[in-house]
């Protein structure tokens, strides 16, 4: 009988912890709200963050001008007829490549010819220097380049971005995640 009672609590004690190992990085994560804002958070799992957001998170506060880009992101985005997890990819990305600023030629600090919110590249065919630095067109084209990707949606972000940016840094646009779904909950309706 002490036999049975010991392994039935050495079972229940590995189902706690293998519980735990499972659930305590979630639930830790979704108790941290130091880098988090109150959204909706049954919206984010189910369109915004469908796989659960990879690594540590970044966040900035934004200016004004970096507040419109994420608005003109949102705007492009609905209009090439796409929904809010293409403008979360979008803001991550544009997050990592230029911290939401039309970044002109940077001169010696430039990486190759890379301007805009996404560091796209003349040289490289995304357009010219006039329409790579408009919000508008420079989402456009990254948001064409995602479309081109077999199975975005069901891709964690960092892939999905990475096979259209194809970065030196590919894992990078992850770090972004929490705070572009927050960006695209807090504007998409508005």
């Amino acid at each position: 009988m002490n036999t049975i009672l010991a392994k039935s609590i050495l079972g229940v004690a590995g189902l706690a912890f293998t519980g735990g190992v499972f659930a305590g990085p979630v639930a830790a994560h979704a108790a941290d709200t130091t880098h988090t804002k109150p959204v909706a958070v049954a919206v984010q799992g189910d369109k915004l963050i469908p796989h659960g957001v990879q690594g540590e998170q970044s966040r900035i506060d934004l200016n004004d001008e970096q507040t419109a880009n994420v608005k003109a992101i949102i705007a492009a985005t609905k209009k090439a007829g796409m929904d809010e997890r293409a403008a979360v990819v979008s803001i991550a990305t544009a997050l990592q490549e230029s911290k939401l600023e039309n970044l002109g030629h940077l001169g010696d600090r430039n990486d190759h010819d890379s301007q805009g919110l996404f560091q796209q590249r003349p040289s490289s065919g995304w357009g010219t220097v006039e329409q790579i630095t408009d919000p508008e067109y420079s989402t456009t084209a990254f948001l064409k380049g995602l479309k081109q990707v077999d199975g975005w949606q069901d891709m964690p972000l960092t892939k999905a971005a990475q096979t259209v940016q194809v970065s030196a840094y590919p894992d990078h646009y992850a770090q972004w995640e929490q705070q572009a779904a927050d960006l695209v909950a807090q504007h998409w309706n508005k």
